[in-house]
């Protein structure tokens, strides 16, 4: 197996993700880094969105659903170095919110608007 297609877990990427890092206080965990990541993750989620429009608009295409893939990895590339930032593993993050669904999934309150159901 390459290095390019090796299995790896989430944590194992989101420590990966060091040596990739290349911005203003990257792995200085301030608030200028936390600024950083936030506005890349919005950047690619924007991108995203706009391959989705463009399916929705001009018809599904393998292509274009590569091109979805591409920025969902970009963004989970961002939110690997947020969780750097702030000191936590994605696995944890991950962790917390799949007992946040589950419990709101066992209440009936999956549906519904605000963070505190």
């Amino acid at each position: 197996m390459t290095e390019t297609n090796k299995v790896i877990s989430l944590s194992e990427y989101q420590k990966w993700t060091d040596e990739t890092a290349i911005y203003p206080d990257a792995g200085k965990k301030t608030i200028q880094e936390l600024m950083y990541c936030g506005l890349g993750i919005s950047s690619e989620a924007g991108e995203m969105a706009n391959y989705i429009k463009k399916l929705y608009r001009d018809g599904d295409t393998p292509e274009l659903r590569q091109l979805i893939r591409d920025e969902l990895g970009d963004i989970l590339w961002y939110a690997a170095r947020t969780a750097e930032a702030l000191d936590v593993s994605l696995d944890d993050v991950m962790q917390k919110n799949y007992a946040k669904l589950n419990s709101r999934k066992a209440r009936g309150v999956l549906k519904g608007s605000g963070d505190n159901r």
